[in-house]
């Protein structure tokens, strides 16, 4: 491709000596004229010239505030810019020049051996600037093109948890409406204690993973009773020791049906837990309280509290009253200390009540 020069000068003389030394240093290149620092400054964005040479002396706008503006424009800020300068013009012109952008010097009567050196080294710098505007272009494209691809992918992960997420809790509220079909008479427990978890866990500060897995948990924490003969889950008697021995194994039974779904939360380890007490005497494993998730200690407290306040097979319901007193009571040993606060509050001074 043929050189491309532009020339700035307001003077028509100057700028036809220039120009005649130019076509004597490279008889194939393009020049472009301007007599101002404002045509200038046009020419170098619609011909974009692989040099300017500038002058410094002009009216209006003089060769300084022309090259800052130049280098100051991402489009043109890669083109080198040459001073055509008077011997006379001082050291501090050349600074000032420096300060302004200027690539390099050349003195009037400008020397054509120093021509045409001064601008090969300029066209190989811009050869390389554009080099490196293209490669940062190029890679600029890439980043952009990657970061659509990922959002897009991002995207499409979303929808797919969204879609497994909904497909899950589908599957959780036809589990939960089985177990109610064997067991009426607790009707509606898993549903209440679950509202009772998800406010105590907000209370607490859980975070929202957290919570919707332990509001999904409750809602299914008695699915193992599905394994229960029906006349002991409606007994309406205390069960003998057997009885409850069998009734025990429920929460073992619930975990070993829902252990190979890959739920994104420990559903099967809250149903498994939910029967543990703090200080080791609960069941099916007897753990203790770093042993136990927070998650399932919650679930011990709110399911332990909708229990007693509601109606069974073998007893009307105690009410409200009688389960705040049974955890109170029980605070630190058989429940979670902090789990038991925030369920006191809700009832005792934030107006929870369950669900109908």
């Amino acid at each position: 491709m043929n050189p491309r020069f532009l020339v700035i000068d307001d003077n028509p003389d100057n700028i036809i000596a220039i120009t005649a030394q130019l076509r004597d240093c490279f008889p194939e290149c393009d020049i472009s004229e301007a007599i101002s620092g404002m045509d200038g400054l046009a020419l170098a964005q619609s011909k974009d010239p692989d040099v300017i040479l500038l002058d410094i002396l002009m009216p209006v706008m003089d060769g300084y505030e022309t090259c800052r503006r130049i280098k100051g424009n991402p489009s043109t800020a890669g083109i080198p810019v040459v001073f055509l300068t008077a011997l006379r013009e001082s050291r501090e012109s050349r600074l000032d020049a420096l300060e302004a952008g200027a690539d390099a010097f050349l003195s009037k009567p400008v020397d054509a051996v120093e021509l045409s050196a001064q601008l090969r080294a300029m066209m190989k710098i811009r050869q390389a600037n554009k080099a490196s505007q293209n490669e940062r272009q190029r890679l600029e494209i890439l980043v952009s093109t990657r970061t659509r691809e990922l959002e897009e992918e991002n995207d499409t992960r979303r929808r797919r948890e969204e879609d497994l997420r909904s497909a899950l809790m589908a599957t959780v509220r036809t589990m939960s409406v089985a177990i109610e079909t064997r067991d009426p008479y607790t009707a509606g427990h898993q549903r209440r204690v679950a509202a009772l978890a998800q406010r105590m866990a907000t209370s607490m500060n859980l975070d929202s993973t957290r919570i919707e897995g332990l509001y999904l948990a409750a809602q299914i924490h008695d699915l193992g009773k599905i394994s229960i003969p029906a006349e002991i889950l409606g007994m309406p008697r205390k069960l003998t020791d057997i009885e409850f021995a069998l009734m025990k194994t429920h929460s073992k039974a619930g975990y070993d049906i829902v252990k190979d779904i890959d739920f994104p939360w420990p559903i099967a380890r809250i149903i498994l837990e939910h029967h543990e007490r703090i200080d080791g005497s609960g069941y099916p494993e007897g753990k203790h309280k770093d042993e136990i998730l927070m998650e399932s200690r919650i679930l011990a407290v709110a399911d332990c509290v909708e229990a007693i306040a509601s109606h069974r097979p073998y007893r009307p319901a105690l009410g409200i009253e009688t389960a705040l007193g049974e955890i109170s009571a029980n605070s630190g040993t058989l429940f979670d200390p902090e789990a038991v606060t925030a369920c006191m509050a809700l009832f005792r001074t934030q107006g929870f009540t369950f669900p109908d």
